[in-house]
């Protein structure tokens, strides 16, 4: 992954974690539960959408790989693996 999009994904997952913290606050000062499961409902929204982008970008290295002429092989291979753990 290229520096700035590997440094937008750390951007994307130290937010998350400062959600988290969040929540771990709410259940902390006894906040209801329909309220914290919505937090949690939104924390997983936003590890998808990093999932999402983590896909994008090795989907934009294979193509540039591609048209650069270079191995393609190696991202396929990788962007395969995250499909599947994402799956």
């Amino acid at each position: 992954m290229p520096d700035n999009g590997r440094h937008a994904i750390e951007q994307r997952l130290a937010r998350i974690e400062g959600h988290i913290h969040a929540v771990h606050q709410m259940a902390h000062h006894g906040r209801s539960y329909p309220e914290i499961v919505h937090q949690i409902a939104a924390v997983r929204a936003s590890l998808d959408s990093v999932v999402q982008a983590i896909v994008e970008d090795l989907v934009g290295q294979s193509v540039q790989a591609a048209v650069n002429r270079r191995p393609v092989g190696p991202v396929v291979e990788e962007l395969g693996a995250v499909v599947a753990r994402a799956l």
